[in-house]
């Protein structure tokens, strides 16, 4: 197989690649505008001969195109995008015009590639998120058919590309799978998101941010547990095409509690000068600030028998550790 990654210099993509560089693939691409959140030194690309890298932006359908129909690729897996909901909020233009243009840019180019050629092994992976649901109360959890209900303009972007997807898929037999995931976490992250903030604040003795009363409930999943998600959908294509599936792992935690779990788990397991929870600080609540994510992952564990695997303290103690050895 010839895998097209897009977005493989990002924080899920770079992990995907690590792990991919490990399976027997004939060939990877990886498509990477290698914007601010973007680092190639995430990818492990030592004595990989099988590795391409193009310095691209989805959005300049020209080169994409270039791209594709030069690499001839069997999957195609779509990770790039915007994604930082704050900056989506400021200015989100950037997120209309990456994860909406720079999806249809790459399932048309796609889909033109897969009918002008015949590929019958031909399967185009949408990596999407639970944020299109908009959020929940105290109860319930999102589902496959859980009505869409963006709140943000990174969610409505999102969901917008996974309309796309879901429409080439009816419309044309596109051969795609859709997944909307919880809260990944791990190395490679950008600094800017939750996890990456609190470790890397604690260790520097800076404030760590909290919004509003800190009560706003996440799903978390171990980036490694997820990228296996993605592989389960490749090697079961036959179960997977067409289908779209919500993928979590039960982890599930208000932010207040995972901000003072971290900080715990730094002071227990690392000789400060300063307790970590003393640097704990509560900020102005976001605009739009969905109250609850939670997903059902059943669908995909009936399916394809995936579930996340990795034990969550040992995780976050892995991810500790990571961005401890950047500082």
């Amino acid at each position: 197989m010839r895998v097209l990654v897009t977005g493989g210099c990002g924080f899920i993509g770079s992990n995907f690649l690590n792990l991919a560089f490990k399976k027997n693939f004939e060939s990877i691409m990886n498509i990477d505008s290698l914007t601010y959140a973007s680092n190639q030194e995430n990818i492990n690309i030592e004595d990989q001969n099988n590795y391409e890298f193009r310095n691209i932006d989805i959005t300049n359908k020209d080169l994409l195109k270039k791209a594709v129909l030069d690499f001839k690729p069997n999957i195609i897996v779509h990770f790039a995008a915007e994604s930082h909901v704050d900056n989506s909020i400021s200015n989100p233009q950037n997120f209309i015009k990456t994860n909406v243009l720079g999806t249809y840019n790459l399932i048309e180019i796609s889909r033109k590639y897969y009918e002008d050629n015949d590929i019958s092994d031909f399967h185009f992976i949408h990596i999407s998120t639970d944020e299109v649901f908009g959020d929940l109360s105290d109860t319930g959890f999102f589902k496959e058919d859980t009505p869409y209900d963006p709140s943000s303009p990174y969610s409505a972007s999102k969901a917008a590309s996974d309309h796309l997807v879901s429409a080439w898929k009816r419309t044309y037999q596109f051969p795609a799978t859709i997944l909307n995931c919880s809260n990944n976490f791990g190395p490679n992250q950008h600094i800017e998101k939750l996890i990456p903030t609190i470790i890397t604040k604690s260790f520097t003795k800076n404030k760590i941010p909290v919004y509003g009363n800190g009560l706003n409930v996440r799903e978390w999943i171990y980036v490694e547990d997820y990228c296996n998600a993605v592989f389960e959908v490749i090697d079961q294509r036959s179960k997977s095409i067409f289908e779209t599936f919500c993928v979590g792992s039960g982890n599930e935690l208000t932010n207040i509690d995972i901000v003072e779990k971290i900080c715990s788990l730094i002071n227990e397991n690392y000789n400060l000068e300063h307790d970590c929870l003393d640097l704990i600080t509560f900020v102005e609540d976001r605009k739009g600030h969905d109250f609850r994510y939670a997903i059902d992952s059943s669908k995909i564990k009936n399916i394809l028998k995936f579930s996340a695997k990795t034990d969550f303290d040992s995780a976050l103690i892995k991810t500790i550790k990571w961005y401890r050895s950047k500082l």
